[in-house]
């Protein structure tokens, strides 16, 4: 097994098989972020696209499935393994990072940045990334498949996002022993809305656990920390603009307001969803009923709209969201990109940003140097379509809100491995947590490590 990303970094993921019938890349991911871990993207495939025989995704996260086209376009024709809904979500997804590959190359172009490659091209097309979804073949939780000789998976939830899986590889050695490998995948939150918390882990041999969070704890209640947010604009008479990613987040923000109007803890507002993405996202959240949580189940079978509160409108067309602008008083705009980077969410900021009575909510981690990072920390102006935009609104970020377990939650999922695998290696993480899952592994006992990326263990 070779680490080929998402070692000693938090993205990239990327996980090399080596067997007798084959070799299986587990993820497929780009690496994004800074600039020195994006322009491995650029690097060539450690090995021939085309000897790979198969590919298993965790989930549909651009980090786990962005290099797909890439691997398709240099000559991989093998299937792509992967959950329902994964499939449904990475026909979203791959399509559109095609389409911002192609305006960042058009942007470079014109603007006269690329002066080393005066002719910047994408990673790949839309179009590329539109043909590498017909590698890609569903399987449902639960169910082994053999994918090559003496390779078998199994999906179990991983809570995530929709369709998000840890992944147990089973290897047969002959004389009918095997070996088991897991890949945890992004593990989830326990008690979260609309998914179910994770799966117990299965048995392994090898284990392979992410550490995104793994040195630190979520605080805060998401739903009574929306509830007063709502309340405060209110009370302003201004806007409630909150920048959210399509998939996931945009969806649990609709879950908590039909869920706070319902029991009449907040009014009921107008509710904008302005991201084509998140309108598309949203139905599949209904329909795949096997990432469902208990409560999710309940309200479904009751007839009730999970995430439809009461005032709520959809806006795909340009002019739907221009109109947006237009609106007065108390009302709430969710709009991606959730780090405000781009996306039709710029617009609402340099519409609402001047006006005192606005509340930007924060509901995501902010990378440094993004636009949302400047706003979190305070900046009194904010570039947008290149105008410096005065910030007069109310900037308030709700900490509650993760799609990824935080450390007690990975040591929780932990502890449900029923012995202590012969190998643990800690991945998905910058530096500090991986060294702090690695040490409270050692502390109990088990062989843990930290692989460098590039590095290749035998699975005897």
């Amino acid at each position: 097994m070779r680490f080929l990303g998402a070692a000693g970094t938090v993205t990239g993921s990327r996980y090399l098989v080596n067997t007798p019938a084959g070799s299986v890349l587990v993820d497929a991911g780009l690496f994004q972020g800074r600039k020195e871990l994006r322009l491995r993207n650029w690097e060539p495939f450690p090995v021939p696209p085309a000897s790979l025989a198969a590919v298993v995704l965790t989930h549909a996260h651009i980090d786990h499935t962005g290099a797909l086209p890439l691997l398709a376009r240099q000559g991989f024709r093998g299937p792509v393994h992967c959950t329902p809904a994964t499939r449904d979500l990475a026909s979203l997804l791959l399509p559109d990072s095609g389409k911002l590959q192609e305006e960042e190359a058009r942007f470079a172009n014109k603007r006269g940045y690329s002066k080393h490659a005066p002719n910047a091209r994408p990673l790949y097309t839309e179009r590329e990334a539109v043909g590498a979804l017909r590698l890609l073949q569903p399987l449902a939780y639960g169910v082994r498949r053999e994918i090559l000789a003496g390779v078998a998976i199994t999906f179990h939830r991983a809570g995530h996002i929709l369709g998000s899986a840890t992944v147990e590889l089973e290897l047969a050695l002959g004389g009918g022993a095997t070996r088991r490998v897991l890949f945890s995948g992004d593990l989830g939150r326990y008690g979260a809305p609309i998914l179910p918390d994770p799966d117990p882990a299965p048995a392994a041999d090898d284990l392979l656990v992410e550490c995104t969070y793994g040195d630190r704890r979520h605080q805060g209640d998401p739903r009574a920390e929306l509830r007063q947010a709502v309340r405060e604009t209110v009370e302003r008479g201004g806007a409630l603009l909150v920048p959210a990613f399509a998939i996931g987040r945009t969806q649990e923000i609709l879950f908590w307001l039909r869920d706070l109007e319902g029991s009449g803890e907040i009014p009921e507002l107008p509710v904008y969803v302005d991201s084509p993405m998140a309108v598309d996202a949203t139905p599949m959240h209904l329909a795949h009923r096997e990432d469902h949580d208990d409560e999710m189940a309940r309200l479904l079978a009751a007839g009730v709209e999970p995430l439809r509160p009461a005032r709520l409108h959809f806006a795909r067309a340009p002019e739907q969201s221009k109109a947006i602008n237009r609106v007065e008083g108390p009302c709430i705009i969710v709009s991606a990109s959730g780090m405000a980077t781009g996306g039709r969410v710029l617009h609402h900021l340099g519409r609402r940003l001047p006006d005192e009575r606005t509340t930007v909510l924060l509901v995501g981690y902010q990378a440094p140097g993004t636009r949302g990072w400047s706003l979190q920390n305070g900046a009194q102006t904010l570039r947008i379509h290149g105008e410096e935009v005065p910030v007069r609104a109310r900037v308030v970020t709700l900490t509650g809100f993760s799609a990824h377990g935080d450390m007690d939650e990975v040591a929780r999922w932990v502890a449900t491995v029923p012995r202590p695998p012969a190998r643990s290696f800690c991945v998905h993480g910058e530096p500090p947590a991986l060294a702090a899952v690695r040490d409270r592994l050692a502390a109990q006992g088990w062989s843990a490590f930290v692989p460098r990326l590039g590095e290749e263990v035998e699975l005897p």
